[in-house]
Formats: C-alpha cells, structure tokens, sequence
C-alpha cells in the first residue's frame, strides 16, 4: 500500500505500508508510541492507529521525543512473530542524530559503542552505564556530515540491541550528547535544538509470512 495519512479524532496517522499482517507508520516527534500514566498521557500512536485499525498491536516503541519508522503487527500471532524477530536480531533499524561536537571518522568508517546499559532507579525513567549490573548494549556509529560553524556531527546510527534510550546514553558516554536532548544533554546542547534530533530513518525486515525483503525510508525532518 502506498504512503498515506488517515484521520481520527482530529488527528493524522501518516502510514508508509499496510497489509493483512503489519502496518509501518512515521511517527512525529512528541508524540507516545504507548499511553502513559495519567489522563495527560493517554494520546499515543498505538491508539490512533488501533482507531483505524483495530487489531493493529505494538511490536517496539520510540521514545516520546524521536520521530520516525515503527513498525506494528495485525494481531497476536503476527505480533508473537515479529516481537520474536526482533529478539533475533532479524529486524535492521537505522537513526539519523545530530550530536554536539565534532566527532572524527572511526578507521574503517563505522565505530561500536559496546557499554551495558541499566535503569538509574533513583533517577528513573533515566538509563546510566553500569558495567556490572547493565544489560549488553551494543550501537554502530559512522560520521555522515560535519557543521563546522555550529561545531556538531551528523551520524547515522545502527542499535544492534534495543534497550530503552541505548542510544541517547550511548552518545552521551562518547561525549557527543544529542541536540535537544532534554533528559541526557547538558542545558546548553538540551537548549540548542527545538526538539531531540533523533531519527528513526529506516527499517528492513522479512515479510512473517511471505518472507519478502521489506525496506523502508523515512527522511529525517532536521
């Protein structure tokens, strides 16, 4: 199915791909992928769309603040599917972000941040690097473009495992914090963007059930 945007309650759900087993969506920024605690939280993608779409479910979510390509099943076996995909490691995801600082090329072209990641329980929803109680967590890096006049770097970004804000805390552990990350940025790199510049850009799967090569592009929006 081609690209389209669908209305409900007001609100536009732009969707890439729909079939009889899975749906992609673009997510805006700012914007829940699930519902939160409280009234004030109860807007999210996974609701609009099951407003259209009524067996849609979740398979993996962005943070509130990121854009982009999320994927979602039709149903519970498709979901069980797919979820299992992703623990496989068989789903491929790709993020554009745009970092403080000028971050030189690694040899080779692509770098790999290899620190585990745990919950900061004092401090949550925040993740910190804990080397003995962390979950392994791995994410590929490699430099896209440099802004010598606002002194930042342009990556693209390949999470090989997927925990919760892997890749905010990773940059920040480089020293190369995201722009407009309000949680894991100092104030002035928080304060130098109008929202987190991070961009879920692409995504390849095989089809659960055809097991045709599926690809998708999103553009970042920065």
């Amino acid at each position: 199915m081609e690209a389209s945007d669908r209305s409900t309650a007001g609100h536009a759900v732009h969707v890439l791909h729909s079939d009889e087993q899975l749906l992609v969506l673009d997510k805006p920024a700012g914007l829940l992928s699930v519902p939160g605690r409280g009234a004030d939280k109860a807007d999210c993608l996974s609701l609009r769309v099951q407003a259209l779409v009524p067996d849609a479910l979740i398979v993996h979510r962005l943070d509130m603040a990121t854009s982009g390509l999320l994927l979602m099943a039709r149903g519970p076996d498709m979901q069980r599917r797919l979820s299992r995909a992703f623990a496989e490691r068989e789903v491929s995801k790709r993020y554009v972000a745009v970092v403080a600082g000028l971050l030189q090329p690694p040899a080779g072209g692509w770098g790999v941040i290899d620190l585990p990641i745990a919950a900061d329980w004092p401090n949550r929803p925040l993740r910190v690097i804990d080397r003995e109680r962390g979950q392994a967590s791995v994410t590929r890096w490699r430099v896209l473009a440099h802004d010598q006049a606002t002194a930042t770097t342009r990556l693209e970004l390949e999470p090989v495992t997927g925990r919760s804000h892997q890749l905010r805390v990773h940059l920040k552990a480089l020293g190369h914090p995201i722009l407009g990350d309000a949680l894991y940025a100092p104030g002035p790199i928080a304060a130098a963007a109008p929202r987190l510049l991070l961009h879920a850009c692409g995504l390849r799967l095989a089809h659960p059930l055809t097991g045709a090569a599926l690809s998708f592009e999103s553009p970042a929006p920065f």
